[in-house]
């Protein structure tokens, strides 16, 4: 994971590279390959950007974030886009250029031929933020279901904007904690901490939530965040589809899935359980590449519990030739 933060106001005051340095030392944890901190202010705009980097994909200088595209956007990103090379091969046809081989130049590439469409191309977990110099306009988004986390602030007087990667970021840059108590009783009483119907809140009143599926823009000609839902699950529409041929999309759909989460330019390692879900992702590991494929396991065991998973967990990690870790309690 990485931490991504920044600041957009109408107010120069508000924008600082002391301020936006509070927000990366409290995403420190979240990156301990770097960190960079960039103004980016516009026409009747300041504002400034903040990553923290964890190195997986292009862990050259190439990589690092903020990164630009074109002279003409600056982008920061947290998480991954599995179908990049797929993604990228495209664009190049279209006559993009590239000059890393990382995923978060593909973003940044996507979002300039296709728009705010480029979401609809995405295969991954993300969120990321494009200031687009020529527009003056900020474009935020958030994987479908939410993985990678986007958190915000907007102070209406100021018409401030401050988002990051955690709350305690936007804490750091002097936001109050005001607790949302109707949250907070949901929580205590049912063991949910989000309103389905207003997935935008969170445990306090100044401080929302990006939904997922959802993007956000902002600019100083509509200085309120306007916030879109751009995909969502059909649960209606029934495929007539045979067994045999669901069993051999369902085989095909994991084997893609795993083989581009692989991926990687560092090591790769996976938890086994002893479970269904990952004994199946450990065995297409194992398969990757022609059998050429290795990776490390890591497994928690409960020796004497009547439910201890360890002879499963053996069972797996020998029949996939997987290096393993056993964590006890």
């Amino acid at each position: 994971m990485c931490g991504i933060a920044g600041i957009f106001s109408f107010s120069e005051i508000d924008v600082s590279r002391s301020r936006l340095q509070l927000m990366n030392d409290a995403l420190m944890h979240r990156g301990p390959d770097g960190e960079y901190i960039e103004m980016v202010s516009g026409q009747n705009v300041f504002g400034g950007m903040a990553h923290r980097r964890l190195a997986i994909i292009d862990r050259t200088e190439t990589g690092i974030q903020p990164m630009h595209y074109l002279d003409r956007y600056v982008l920061i990103h947290n998480g991954e886009i599995y179908n990049y090379k797929e993604l990228r091969a495209e664009l190049e046809k279209k006559g993009l250029k590239f000059r890393t081989q990382s995923d978060t130049e593909v973003i940044a590439a996507a979002f300039h031929f296709f728009g705010r469409d480029c979401l609809e191309h995405f295969d991954g977990m993300f969120a990321f933020a494009i200031w687009d110099r020529e527009t003056q306009k900020l474009f935020c988004a958030r994987d479908r279901f939410g993985e990678k986390p986007f958190y915000y602030h907007f102070d209406e007087e100021k018409k401030s904007f401050l988002f990051a990667s955690e709350m305690k970021a936007i804490w750091a840059a002097g936001v109050s904690r005001e607790i949302d108590h109707a949250v907070l009783f949901q929580y205590l009483t049912t063991g949910h901490a989000r309103i389905v119907w207003q997935p935008a809140r969170s445990f306090y009143k100044n401080i929302l939530q990006l939904p997922p599926a959802h993007c956000l823009e902002w600019s100083h000609a509509f200085p309120f965040p306007e916030i879109t839902n751009y995909w969502d699950l059909d649960k209606e529409t029934i495929i007539d589809i045979d067994e045999v041929t669901a069993e051999k999309k369902l085989t095909d759909l994991l084997e893609q899935s795993v083989s581009r989460r692989l991926r990687s330019d560092v090591p790769i390692g996976s938890s086994v359980s002893g479970g269904i879900d990952s004994s199946v992702i450990a065995s297409i590991c194992a398969s990757a590449e022609g059998g050429r494929y290795n990776h490390h396991s890591f497994s928690a065991v409960f020796p004497g519990f009547e439910k201890d998973e360890s002879a499963f967990i053996q069972q797996i990690t020998d029949q996939c030739r997987l290096k393993s870790s056993i964590v006890l309690p």
